[in-house]
């Protein structure tokens, strides 16, 4: 049975850090581009960063450009997103996603999906 299992989301203050993590396990096919993307309320689900099967290209959404940075481990299948200077707007649920083709803003083109992590930034 797939699984993305993610972690590390919570609460933080503004200007504050976090790390999410996300672990692939029983996935049949070879992934070739890992993602995360996040989803506040009454917002449509938008990616917040990509990086493909070797690393080398990488994609981030232009409102946290410079802040956040997506790194992997192919070896454990996994994917993590550091949040720096995060921002009260970067308040949303945080998905992991993966699938077996190249990398892609839209979420219909991705296979598999974590649950979600709540991430909240407030004072």
């Amino acid at each position: 049975q797939v699984q993305l299992v993610e972690s590390g989301g919570g609460s933080v203050q503004p200007g504050g850090s976090l790390r999410l993590s996300c672990a692939a396990l029983a996935i049949p096919y070879t992934i070739k581009c890992r993602a995360w993307f996040r989803q506040a309320p009454g917002k449509e689900r938008e990616r917040v960063a990509n990086i493909n099967q070797s690393g080398r290209i990488t994609n981030y959404a232009d409102s946290v450009k410079g802040r956040f940075t997506i790194s992997q481990d192919n070896s454990k299948n996994t994917v993590d997103l550091q949040m720096n200077g995060l921002k009260p707007e970067d308040t949303a649920m945080y998905y992991c996603a993966v699938r077996d083709g190249f990398c892609s803003p839209y979420t219909f083109d991705y296979n598999d999906w974590g649950q979600g992590t709540q991430v909240t930034v407030s004072s």
